[in-house]
């Protein structure tokens, strides 16, 4: 009997656990949930050992002696080595990337740095961040079935060390960022505004304007239009 840990609390994240564990839900496995860092570490007290652990939009830092037990899996929402750290799906949208992806990984002590295990990238140009999300999902699923068809039938799958020249880093984004300045209308383009709006789209803290009275005015979606001529 394999035993598998999902560590995962974003609602993106939650939906990838739930349709894995019914596609194999007649198989010889059994699936751990776990939603915050405490309880993962519970867990880890209490059953000793996982064949493999998944960790799906985890912001916690994994200890070194964690991974070097267990097989750790991540899945990141970039084409690593692109956008390592922190909003990796956010600091794409915001630079006006066309093409995102997702990266599943087997972690080791650093930041986004171990080997992929697979990698399948997709459109991100002007879409919601829902329909995005929706893609990661999909994609996520894809990745995650062939690695645990691997364990299950224990095979080892291939790694694909990354090229650290070629890596990009970014720091977690703080509500504050979201902040939309008058000055910006002068300074950014209405398509690089459009950006920066549908990347704080829910359930991330929305763009905003502050305005008379010290209100504040939300942003949830908008559109843009190029009148330049050529």
């Amino acid at each position: 009997m394999k035993k598998i840990l999902f560590c995962s609390y974003r609602d993106w994240s939650n939906k990838i656990c739930d349709k894995i564990q019914k596609y194999f839900s007649n198989k010889d496995v059994v699936f751990i949930n776990c939603n915050n860092q405490n309880k993962f570490l519970n867990l880890i007290d209490e059953y000793g050992k996982f064949d493999i652990i998944f960790f799906l939009g985890w912001s916690n830092i994994i200890s070194k002696n964690i991974v070097e037990k267990y097989k750790c899996v991540c899945l990141h929402p970039s084409l690593l080595p692109k956008y390592r750290g922190g909003s990796p799906l956010q600091h794409q949208i915001i630079n006006g990337e066309s093409i995102g992806g997702i990266s599943l990984f087997l972690m080791d002590e650093f930041l986004d740095t171990g080997p992929i295990i697979c990698q399948n990238s997709f459109n991100i140009k002007n879409l919601a961040l829902k329909d995005i999300y929706d893609k990661i999902i999909e994609n996520g699923i894809i990745g995650i079935i062939y690695i645990i068809n691997c364990i299950l039938e224990e095979k080892q799958f291939t790694l694909h060390f990354q090229n650290n020249q070629m890596s990009t880093y970014f720091k977690r984004r703080t509500p504050q960022m979201s902040e939309i300045k008058i000055e910006d209308f002068e300074k950014y383009t209405a398509e690089e505004l459009h950006n920066k709006i549908r990347a704080l789209q829910d359930p991330y803290p929305n763009a905003f304007i502050k305005c008379k009275n010290n209100t504040i005015l939300l942003i949830q979606e908008s559109e843009y239009i190029n009148n330049e001529t050529t």
